[in-house]
């Protein structure tokens, strides 16, 4: 076959029984899994081929890839009822209880792998050195997390799904953009296509099952760091939204896709906080110095506009929305009191003690946001001399960490779940042989690491029992080879034709770069659907403004162009991230209330309604049509 050239890129095709599209780790949870559930179909007489490809690299790709300072999903001695509970009770309510129960009850083990293959798990005192599994107790820093020296995690993770799977198996730097459907039947997946980032060359695999698994969607907004801090975000940057469109553009329901995520963090670094709340105890305070808490934290319980949601431990929205309101009031900025909170840890340690604290307090970025080690030493800032300023980030949308949007899967059958959220095959979405997990499940939030890796090795299986049931079917894609080229290899296409016109590369009237369409995606969502310009604030006007800039948006990138690999993978994430821009604006308009105040506020309807509201949004998209359709859909309680 003939090597390709930039714009005539060689075609490589395969066929396989399943691909795994996605690095992280949910993918590794898979690619670990799916080998014993392979050998048991063998010995039954199937030779099942699996594919795992990953856009990045498998060591350090999607949201652990720099590492983290806790696993947030432990059970251990915790009943996985009151895990449900507890997700319930952070995500106002609304949640797929058979999908949270069924991550809770399979969590830990997953964790107890990580420990086994090398991660460092912190222990109580007396402990040290005794493995989860033999009734070591670990150090946690709140009721279901966990502490453990991390920065080497992923990397921990993806070497034991390497050496499960094969390296002969996993394709790293493929881009993969398009889900084909089945030309026989349109509610199926038959295939996907994809291009190197390295190699002038187009991918395009056949399967009979898919697990879609690439995370969530970061930079949709416009980001607080600007300038020289362009490309900091809290969540992965390379998280484009990939799982949401492309499943969209299949045929699949999507579930809760108004909700997002606006963790505050430290600001300007985005280092987490979650170890200076729980674990050293730290608290914040106003400009004023004082707790704001203590003093307003009251402001919740107006069982009005929040019903009960205010009364019991508020949910992380919640206390978004107090904060949010002191800096509305003008009583800001809100700081992070970590001078007391080593001082309070401190008075009973030994110099050498608080020399381990001190280190510790560093660690916990160095473990997963190093750059907030870059923040504290640019600016003069000791943790124990100095307090730190906190902050909402802008929103990301994602399901597996404090958010719930995402994609409507199959549940398991043995929880007393309705008939209608369970169709056979456990993770498996509305589009047949097309499996999500991670940040693709959605109303399932705070399954964090390695309920993402539990929920991928849960896929595994299932796609194994789907393929051994379809062994007989051959998929037959309902796009041509050449269409797809040439739709993937458009922005190519568009620099090649044009880039003589002018003699300033970047300035061209018949294209737009990838960096400045997506500046104009962010500023689209942060001004008209509840970005940090507006203080999370939007109403129907202004949606209906969002609406149709981002029909205009849609229409200009046809027009972008790609003077490069690089360009031409910013190029489709920008695809990517709008339409699951517009899934996210059309949800918010559709629930006319706010469910979720401190992470956004439809101003219109700005309370909580349980009476008409407490319910799934779920929706489809019409590739062809290009039309949404948007319909509730009933909560069940399953957990008391």
């Amino acid at each position: 076959m003939a090597e390709g050239t930039f714009g005539n890129p060689q075609v490589v095709e395969e066929e396989v029984d399943i691909l795994i599209i996605g690095g992280g780790m949910a993918a590794c949870g898979a690619a670990y899994e799916i080998g014993r559930w392979t050998e048991a179909a063998k010995a039954k007489g199937h030779n099942i081929k699996v594919k795992l490809v990953d856009k990045a690299a498998l060591d350090r790709s999607g949201a652990v890839a720099q590492g983290l300072s806790a696993i947030n999903t432990y059970c251990g001695e915790n009943d996985p009822a009151d895990y449900v509970r507890y997700v319930r009770n952070d995500l106002m309510g609304i949640i797929r209880e058979d999908l949270v129960y069924d991550v809770g009850r399979h969590v830990d083990d997953s964790v107890h792998h990580f420990e086994e293959w090398g991660l460092p798990v912190w222990k109580q005192p007396g402990d040290e050195g005794k493995p989860l599994t033999a009734g070591g107790k670990p150090v946690r820093s709140g009721k279901w997390q966990i502490m453990i020296n991390g920065e080497s995690y992923k990397w921990i993770v993806a070497e034991a799904a390497k050496k499960a799977l094969g390296m002969e198996n996993i394709q790293e730097r493929i881009f993969i953009v398009r889900l084909v459907n089945d030309k026989n039947d349109p509610n199926r997946v038959a295939g996907a296509a994809g291009f190197s980032v390295r190699e002038n060359k187009l991918f395009i695999y056949k399967f009979k099952a898919c697990l879609l698994v690439c995370g969530g969607a970061v930079n949709v907004f416009r980001p607080r760091s600007v300038g020289e801090g362009t490309g900091r975000a809290w969540y992965p940057v390379w998280n484009a939204g990939s799982t949401y469109s492309m499943a969209a553009e299949a045929g699949a329901e999507l579930t809760m896709m108004e909700n997002r995520f606006v963790p505050a963090r430290f600001k300007d670094g985005y280092g987490p906080v979650g170890a200076w709340f729980l674990l050293f105890k730290a608290k914040v305070m106003n400009g004023a110095g004082e707790d704001y808490n203590a003093l307003r934290g009251s402001i919740i319980k107006d069982e009005k506009r929040f019903g009960k949601y205010g009364m019991g431990i508020p949910g992380t929205c919640l206390r978004n929305h107090i904060m949010l309101q002191e800096m509305r009031d003008g009583r800001g900025p809100i700081m992070m009191d970590t001078p007391t909170a080593l001082a309070n840890l401190a008075k009973n340690m030994t110099p050498k003690e608080v020399q381990h604290l001190l280190a510790e307090a560093w660690e916990d970025f160095l473990d997963m946001t190093i750059g907030q080690c870059g923040i504290w030493a640019g600016e003069n800032i000791e943790p124990d001399k100095k307090p730190s300023e906190i902050m909402p980030t802008e929103p990301y949308l994602l399901g597996s960490h404090s958010g719930c949007a995402g994609i409507w899967v199959s549940g398991p059958t043995d929880v007393g779940a309705p008939k209608e959220w369970s169709w056979g095959y456990r993770s498996m979405t509305t589009v047949k042989g097309l499996f999500t997990a991670g940040d693709g499940v959605g109303a399932s939030g705070h399954k964090f690491s390695s309920g993402s890796h539990a929920e991928g090795r849960i896929a595994a299986k299932a796609m194994v029992k789907f393929v051994m049931d379809n062994k007989d079917w051959k998929p037959e894609m309902g796009r041509t080879v050449q269409e797809l080229v040439e739709e993937i290899y458009r922005p190519v296409k568009t620099y090649l034709e044009h880039k003589d016109y002018t003699t300033a590369i970047d300035i061209n009237p018949h294209y737009i770069t990838p960096k400045m369409l997506q500046f104009r995606l962010q500023k689209i969502m942060d001004e008209y659907c509840a970005g940090v310009a507006t203080y999370y604030q939007t109403n129907a006007k202004l949606l209906e403004i969002c609406e149709a800039k981002l029909e205009m948006l849609k229409e200009d990138s046809l027009k972008m162009r790609a003077k490069d690999l690089h360009e031409l993978l910013r190029a489709w994430e920008n695809y990517h991230r709008i339409l699951t821009a517009e899934a996210h604006m059309k949800h918010i308009q559709f629930r006319e209330e706010t469910r979720y105040p401190g992470f956004y506020y439809r101003a219109d309807f700005n309370f909580i309604d349980d009476e008409n509201w407490k319910c799934f949004v779920n929706s489809k998209y019409d590739r062809n049509t290009h039309k949404w359709e948007i319909k509730k859909v009933p909560y069940v309680q399953l957990v008391k």
